[in-house]
Formats: structure tokens, C-alpha cells, sequence
């Protein structure tokens, strides 16, 4: 269930989805494979919508789904096939740009996260950072304060944000929602969960 669109805890907080990925692990462009009656990205896109974001913006790579028509700004990934620190170093710069005092990371490539997740994560947010927790795992979707937004523009390689995400309080998620579609097998998985 989505937060009334006053809930506070949502004001100047700037979502940024991460779908610029090269789907190597998958075998093919994996965001736009079905999942269900829709393209994998649009499940965790549609679900971020209904939620009051000051700002939505969408890292994309070349074979992602419209999400301009969500009201996503868009942000291509540039070079394409760029590793994921770069994916998070530009959706941030765009978020503090648009002068986010925070930024809620999220990854297109896990649609089965639901909206009450997102609001639990926001309402025990304290301004510095905070991460989902899902079976002993510290992951996204995290929220991050505009104090982390220096660093997350900094790191390099694939492991994204993770790294600033150690020691952080977290919000636990069934694992089995927290299901991140790196294979094809993991897309049967989410078929079977929907």
C-alpha cells in the first residue's frame, strides 16, 4: 500500500532507478524481457511511481523501456556498458542538480520489492543512510543523504553504492523479495513469485 502523497518523509528525496546495466549474466537485454504481462524494469519503475518523490530520475542503458511517460527523467548511461559506480555517480549528480537533500537508490532489475518497503526505509530514515537487509545481506534499495553524495559520485567498479552501505542501519525484506533478476533462472523465480 502506498503512503499518503503528504508523507513528509518523502520531501526532497530524489529517486534514483538504476537500469543501465549490461545484462552479461542474463545473455540478453534482460529489461525489457516479460515478466508477467510487462517488461522487467517497468515492475520496480510502475511501483516507484505511486510513491511522492520530490524527483524521479532513471539511469538507462540502450535497452530499457520508456520510462520517460512514468515521469522519469532520463540520464543515459555514458559510455554505455559503463560498470555501476558509474550508473550511481551520474543518477546522483542528477539528483543534487535538482537539490535533493537525499537519494533513494533503486535497481530496475528487482521488481518484486514492494511499496511498503520503500515507505519503511524513508520513515526510518535519520538524514545520513540507511539499506535494506535481506537474509544477512546489506543491499538496495538505500537511501543515502546529500553528505554521501561526494563519495558515491567518487567509487568505480561494479559494486555500486554497497560499499558506503557497511555499518549502515537496515530495514529487513523477505529475501524472497528481494530477488535481483541477474539470470534466467532468476526470472522464472520472479514469475513464480508474482
Amino acid at each position: 500500500m502506498s503512503p499518503p502523497a503528504t508523507d513528509s518523509g518523502f520531501a526532497g528525496l530524489a529517486l534514483v532507478l538504476l537500469a543501465g546495466g549490461q545484462s552479461t549474466r542474463f545473455g540478453g537485454p534482460k529489461l525489457i524481457t516479460p515478466l508477467g504481462d510487462r517488461p522487467l524494469a517497468l515492475h520496480a519503475a510502475e511501483m516507484l511511481t505511486d510513491l511522492p518523490f520530490a524527483a524521479r530520475f532513471a539511469v538507462i542503458g540502450p535497452d530499457v523501456p520508456d520510462l520517460a511517460e512514468l515521469g522519469y527523467q532520463l540520464v543515459p548511461l555514458d559510455p554505455p556498458g559503463a560498470p555501476q559506480a558509474r550508473s550511481l555517480a551520474l543518477g546522483v549528480a542528477a539528483a543534487a542538480r535538482g537539490g535533493a537533500r537525499a537519494v533513494l537508490i533503486a535497481l530496475a532489475d528487482m521488481p518484486l520489492v514492494p511499496p511498503f518497503h520503500i515507505v519503511a526505509l524513508v520513515r526510518s530514515f535519520n538524514g545520513d543512510r540507511i539499506a535494506t537487509s535481506a537474509g544477512g545481506v546489506t543491499m538496495p534499495p538505500a537511501i543515502f543523504g546529500s553528505a554521501h553524495f561526494a563519495a558515491l559520485s567518487a567509487l568505480d567498479g561494479d559494486r555500486g553504492g554497497a560499499v558506503r552501505l557497511k555499518g549502515a542501519p537496515a530495514v529487513p525484506l523477505d529475501p524472497a523479495l528481494a530477488l535481483d533478476v541477474d539470470r534466467p533462472e532468476d526470472l522464472v523465480q520472479a514469475a513464480a513469485l508474482l
